[in-house]
């Protein structure tokens, strides 16, 4: 990963944030034209496609806008050494966002804003009536829970490939060209362009339809920002942008642990539970101070310097 740019590069930035809003707002205007916003049929499809369009401008931008010697090192898709030098930084995207979920749920419910039935799983019960589709009328709640709990850790696989789509960009791209600004400075701005991005469907009460539009708007940037400095310190700390996509696409997997162990008659809220909502921030906030306190926030890069000799270089001791 180059660290050797001391400027934001302006016209590469624009352009991105130009291809990233511009395709993805346009992609949501069937679900105004039909009149059913997030309920019309296709909305899964138009949300997926929408969140490869900042893929598509880290690689404009990186192949013919502002071009890189390796368009696919400089987003992070690939890194010298592979998969050798990030590996362990897989576990923490798999495993990281249900653990924080789980963690944001008890701080819910310790706070008294989360109702949890956490071995009877009665929400869960009541969500699917008989059960899921298929299932045995019969089927316990404890058996659903197990069904919902596995597809998280299994099924939430699939989730990395669309939410790689908007790594490539946020993380992969942005991240790493605002990096002159010093990494808070990268990370606040990522977060509150990817919060704003969203604009179109949080005004169809996309992640927080219980409250005013402003209020949405402001809580997903606050998350975007909290959550975006996790998924940044990922992409710095590994030199991949992998790990952060798949920390992503079980973040997204992870939402559903909030009606797993949800009580009966107490429908969720985003607003207050799990880590899209305040409660939930307070979680995020102290993995972000845990890093610190630990040393690995901000990321500190190898510093290597060309020796007298090629091929030889001058490495500083302190």
């Amino acid at each position: 990963m180059s660290t050797e740019q001391d400027r934001v590069d302006v016209r590469g930035v624009v352009s991105f944030v130009a291809i990233a809003y511009l395709p993805a707002w346009l992609l949501t205007l069937p679900l105004w034209l039909t009149g059913e916003g997030l309920s019309w049929a296709w909305a899964p499809v138009v949300l997926i496609v929408m969140m490869f369009m900042p893929a598509v401008a880290a690689l404009v931008v990186s192949k013919w806008i502002s071009p890189q010697p390796k368009p696919l090192r400089s987003v992070g898709l690939t890194n010298p050494g592979g998969i050798k030098k990030w590996w362990p930084h897989i576990l923490v995207g798999w495993l990281g966002p249900p653990l924080a979920m789980v963690l944001a749920l008890l701080v819910g419910y310790l706070l008294g804003i989360y109702k949890a039935d956490w071995t009877g799983f009665s929400g869960l019960a009541e969500q699917f009536g008989h059960g899921p589709i298929g299932a045995e009328p019969q089927t316990s709640p404890g058996v659903l829970a197990l069904i919902q709990i596995a597809q998280v850790f299994g099924l939430g696989w699939l989730q990395v490939i669309p939410a790689l789509g908007e790594e490539l960009g946020w993380r992969g791209y942005l991240v790493q060209a605002l990096l002159p600004l010093g990494q808070p400075g990268a990370f606040l701005t990522t977060g509150v362009l990817w919060g704003l991005w969203h604009a179109p469907v949080l005004i169809l009460g996309f992640n927080y339809p219980t409250v005013p539009i402003v209020v949405a708007f402001m809580m997903m940037v606050c998350f975007c920002i909290l959550v975006g400095t996790l998924l940044g310190w990922l992409r710095l700390a590994s030199g991949s942008v992998w790990p952060a996509a798949i920390a992503h696409g079980f973040l997204n997997a992870a939402a559903g642990l909030t009606v797993v162990f949800s009580q009966a008659g107490h429908p969720v809220d985003n607003a207050s539970v799990g880590l899209l909502g305040w409660t939930g921030w307070i979680v995020l906030a102290l993995l972000i101070l845990v890093l610190m306190l630990l040393g690995k926030l901000p990321v500190r890069f190898q510093v290597q310097q060309d020796g007298i000799s090629r091929g030889v270089n001058r490495r500083s001791r302190r």
